[in-house]
């Protein structure tokens, strides 16, 4: 995304405890989760969907 000109934070969830048991609190069970204004998060790896989102952010 970030070829894309859109800005991004990358949390590492094997680095940040916080972050992995936020994730599990809400129900997550895999990695990436990728969030975004105006959007339902995007679970896994899809590249598909994180074009169609790029798309709509520039």
């Amino acid at each position: 995304m970030g070829q894309y000109g859109v800005t991004f934070d990358e949390i590492n969830v094997e680095e940040d405890e916080a972050a992995l048991v936020s994730l599990k609190e809400a129900g997550y069970q895999s990695v990436p989760v990728t969030f975004a204004d105006n959007a339902e998060p995007i679970v896994g790896f899809r590249p598909d969907l994180l074009s169609e989102l790029t798309k709509a952010t520039i």
